[in-house]
């Protein structure tokens, strides 16, 4: 039974582009380990940017300052 888990920070990822990365994780698993698509479990888990952060900083923080990963 795989089991993926994924972590996006909630900043307005729609019902749809989670339909999609179920769709597409679920997919890609089958093809690539033959496994059966009714007992693979995907999870998204939204974490508030207070909580996320990289390079010591809160993301809330350096997206009130415009930075982002791509601008580090």
């Amino acid at each position: 039974m795989p089991y993926v888990k994924i972590e996006v920070t909630r900043e307005g990822v729609t019902r749809e582009q989670k339909q999609q990365l179920i769709k597409g994780v679920t997919d890609l698993i089958t093809e690539v380990l033959n496994k059966d698509p009714h007992l693979t479990h995907v999870v998204i888990k939204e974490i508030d940017t207070d909580n996320w952060g990289y390079a010591g900083v809160q993301t809330s923080v350096l997206r009130e300052q415009g930075i982002t990963a791509d601008k580090k």
